[in-house]
């Protein structure tokens, strides 16, 4: 796959994945943790937040793979 390409589409799906993390992130929250004290929900929002870092690494890190030559 042509490196620039392959750039692309892989900022399409960061993009796409960032968008709906955190959509899910928030509505997951939102219903399961209404109820729960201020600490816990801290703590949730603070993972989830986070969270979203190692996928989109390893989008990034398939993006750079195809344009190194390999020698």
């Amino acid at each position: 796959m042509v490196p620039s390409f392959r750039k692309f589409i892989g900022m399409v799906l960061l993009v796409l994945f960032v968008v709906v993390y955190a959509l899910t992130a928030m509505v997951i929250g939102d219903l399961t943790l209404q109820q729960s004290s201020n600490l816990v929900r801290f703590i949730y929002f603070g993972i989830a937040g986070l969270a979203w870092v190692i996928p989109a690494g390893a989008i990034i890190w398939w993006m750079e793979r195809g344009g190194k030559s390999r020698t």
